[in-house]
């Protein structure tokens, strides 16, 4: 439809809705991966249904420089930094239709070349890992344009990298936002509950003085490592080798003082004498998402992810562990216990990092199922906020002598579930990357299972396996590897025996 005519017919429609609807159109099905899974079609019922709900969250605005762009599905003039950063994780799926990785633009530009927006950024000192999904989406797209905006014609990488750095309590930015509450000290970050994140944990309880946190000397540790592997796909050593180093330091920092031998876990600490703070949380896999513990005390931090009075059992991911005293059984209470698909989606990448594919799988199938059964199960059907930890159903939140139930239709992050660690984890295609032309497939069971229609880079290709047999059809070479044997795909349609 021509720009004009959508706009002079914009004039004439009674809500910013049908507005929105207008102007985006119908959602496409066959630009996104087709799920093969009939093991389990309520998976794949949920898939096309969070699709559509993420559809939704396409939204076009004035006075803003990228639109349209990925709203987490809270306020319609406010966005946050680490639900953009997550929603990336899933648009990559369908680049050529939702704008995932633009929307980051919206900070880059705000925060650090002070264009003014629209938007409100709530909390500038949010969790910063956009070098993280910066690298994940170059994989899945092979786009090396966009990596050479962000890191070399204008550096936003490095350059929010040092902004985090330099932020002082109480920090007043040229837009609207909340209290700034981040500021860095000799060993570590000093932050807030809302503006890490994890508004109502109980971390922190029983702390003297400051709490320093942390995953933000890991998310920092992050941003680095990535900055570092970004700068050597483009072939520049200067960069590259700055990050290393910071990379070292924050590692050499995290291990110093946050690590636990007694208990195997990083902690928090109390700033005044540097003593652990005994809170368990999935925060704590921000370290291994960086790649800060050796592969002793990994093995020790996964048995956590497992064990089921910890982040495993029937309903895995709990916000704090169910041992911990503040942990809320019966109805999750936001950050005291409830499932956040945030959180679920980097522990499991943490645990891919190390090796621990069967973990993950688990864990991801046990989340899947929850959140299949309560789309099937509870009204509204639709996907969550955040989820009870001990049955399929949202969570709730405690407000002194009343319950809320979160917020719903949430494709934001929660998407993250149905679409990207059912393709992932569950049907297990856990590494794909146009960069490389590969696909790594951690293949479970010997039932019919795969993907059709994956797009990375410029290759098109379906993945179908039943039993040992896989057909395979491409429009260009590249190489699987399945459960760790390579295997050569040619142009058009083959079939592949998968070797013992």
């Amino acid at each position: 439809m021509n720009k004009l005519i959508v706009y002079i017919l914009l004039l004439f429609i009674p809500t910013q809705l049908d507005a929105q609807e207008l102007m985006k159109g119908e959602l496409k099905r066959e630009l996104l991966p087709q799920p093969v899974f009939p093991e389990n079609p309520h998976f794949v019922d949920l898939y096309w249904k969070t699709w559509e709900l993420a559809w939704g969250r396409v939204k076009y605005q004035e006075g803003v420089f990228q639109s349209p762009y990925m709203d987490e599905n809270l306020w319609d003039d406010t966005i946050w930094i680490w639900d953009t950063e997550f929603m990336v994780l899933f648009c990559r799926y369908a680049p050529a239709v939702f704008p995932g990785i633009e929307s980051l633009d919206n900070f880059y530009e705000s925060i650090l070349n002070k264009k003014s927006s629209s938007l409100r950024i709530q909390h500038p000192d949010n969790p910063p890992f956009y070098s993280w999904v910066e690298y994940e989406y170059y994989k899945m797209t092979g786009n090396k344009e966009r990596i050479r905006k962000v890191l070399q014609d204008e550096q936003f990488l490095q350059r929010h990298y040092y902004w985090f750095d330099s932020l002082k309590r109480g920090t007043k930015l040229h837009f609207r936002h909340a209290w700034i509450a981040l500021e860095k000290s000799d060993i570590g970050y000093r932050w807030g509950w809302v503006q890490s994140g994890m508004d109502n944990t109980p971390r922190g309880r029983g702390r003297k003085g400051e709490l320093l946190w942390m995953d933000a000397v890991s998310q920092q540790a992050l941003s680095a490592l990535y900055i570092e592997r970004l700068a050597k796909e483009l072939g520049d050593k200067r960069t590259a080798k700055e990050f290393a180093a910071l990379y070292k330091e924050n590692k050499a920092l995290l291990n110093k003082y946050y690590w636990d031998e007694k208990d195997g876990f990083y902690y928090d600490l109390s700033e005044k004498d540097t003593s652990f703070v005994k809170v368990r949380t999935p925060a704590v896999y921000w370290s291994m998402l960086a790649e800060i513990p050796d592969k002793g005390q990994a093995e020790r931090l996964v048995k956590y992810a497992d064990a089921p009075d910890e982040f495993g059992g029937k309903y895995p991911w709990p916000s704090v562990a169910r041992s911990d005293k503040d942990y809320n059984h019966e109805i999750g209470d936001y950050w005291r216990g409830a499932v956040w698909l945030p959180l679920a989606y980097m522990s499991t990448k943490a645990l891919e990092t190390y090796g621990y594919y069967d973990i993950a799988y688990e864990n991801s199938y046990k989340l899947l199922s929850q959140m299949s059964e309560t789309y099937r199960t509870f009204k509204p059907a639709t996907v969550w906020e955040c989820y009870s930890p001990s049955a399929p159903r949202p969570s709730e939140r405690q407000y002194k002598d009343k319950r809320e139930l979160v917020r719903h239709d949430f494709c934001g992050w929660s998407a993250l579930g149905p679409i990207s660690l059912f393709i992932e984890n569950v049907l297990g295609f856990y590494n794909i990357d146009a960069t490389r032309d590969l696909i790594e497939w951690h293949k479970k069971g010997q039932g019919e299972q795969g993907l059709r229609n994956l797009r990375f880079g410029s290759t098109i290709t379906d993945i179908v396996a039943n039993g040992q047999q896989v057909q395979v059809k491409s429009n260009k070479p590249y190489t699987l590897k399945i459960n760790g044997k390579k295997y050569r795909i040619k142009e058009g349609e083959q079939i592949i025996t998968i070797k013992p």
